[in-house]
């Protein structure tokens, strides 16, 4: 692994101010022909980087293997970050989690930041502390002298901590501003601190907040561990049962015109990421690209 200085340094220069974050399952639809279309739009637009995640085997929502995808959008590319938000620990041993990586850091210098999570279990930290020692020393072995930086999906106390041992920072999702703000804390100066924002371009506050419930509603991100770190964060049962309340939809989803989401990027930025990744809920991928072209005049230019 980089060291996390080193990598921290360069990643936040290559990066930028703004990406984007698309789910799985809408580029699982999308044929990789229109993907490659797509992605050299996002960098034209002037965007950072793009990242996806990795569904465990077990979840009923389906997904691409994630460096497979990922070499899609640097081989449709010349520029664009391609970021795994996250690559998920259970889905391969170590060993091939370095080797992939290592690979497509060679391929495409500068251009891959590696995100790990889906620890689950009893102790998911010390889970994920020993797939870390087990990375490390198969990057000792495997294509050593190839640089990286690694990111966990870190939301509480503990995981900030461990990132800040043995990562080059965290990429939290779907968080508040607040949560931005004390992992900043948590991390110091230094740890790359990367925050998901889902957003809706919709000045209907009923019609916004209805779609977010309804991702709830399909089980995204209701594990407990997101459960938790709300409660950490201040919100309760009246925000957490059933529908989730409008003060906790409004904190973790940006809705309203150009200049409303830009103002919540805007104060993630101010509370201490170094880079924030945009995740329009639209139907497909060619919809979204369309809403982040309308952001992009409000956004890129001051990157």
């Amino acid at each position: 692994m980089m060291n996390p200085t080193q990598g921290s340094t360069q990643a936040r220069h290559q990066l930028g101010r703004y990406g984007v974050w698309i789910a799985p399952m809408t580029l699982l639809k999308t044929p990789v022909a229109e993907q490659r279309e797509q992605f050299a739009r996002l960098e034209q637009l002037g965007y950072g980087s793009l990242w996806t995640g990795e569904p465990p085997a077990s979840s009923p929502v389906g997904g691409r293997e994630i460096f497979s995808q990922l070499a899609i959008v640097l081989g449709a590319t010349t520029k664009l970050v391609a970021g795994a938000g996250i690559a998920n620990i259970t889905m391969r041993d170590p060993v091939a989690m370095h080797g992939a990586a290592a690979t497509l850091a060679e391929a495409h210098p500068g251009r891959l930041i590696l995100g790990l999570g889906g620890h689950t279990g009893d102790r998911p930290l010390s889970a994920m502390r020993a797939y870390l020692d087990a990375m490390d020393q198969a990057a000792a072995r495997i294509l050593p002298d190839v640089r990286y930086p690694r990111v966990l999906a870190a939301l509480g106390p503990k995981t900030h901590r461990l990132a800040s041992e043995r990562a080059d920072g965290v990429h939290p999702f779907m968080q508040p501003v607040e949560h931005t703000e004390a992992a900043r804390k948590a991390l110091g100066p230094d740890g790359l601190l990367i925050p998901h924002q889902v957003l809706i371009l919709d000045t209907d506050a009923v019609r916004a907040r209805g779609r977010m419930r309804a991702l709830f509603g399909h089980g995204h991100n209701t594990d407990n561990h997101y459960t938790a770190n709300y409660r950490r964060l201040g919100y309760g049962d009246a925000d957490l049962k059933g529908e989730r309340s409008d003060r906790l939809l409004d904190a973790i989803l940006a809705w309203g015109d150009s200049d409303a989401i830009a103002a919540r990027l805007e104060q993630h930025l101010a509370a201490g990421a170094d880079h924030v990744l945009l995740h329009p809920l639209t139907d497909g991928l060619a919809s979204a690209v369309d809403l982040l072209q309308q952001l992009a005049p409000r956004l890129v230019t001051r990157s």
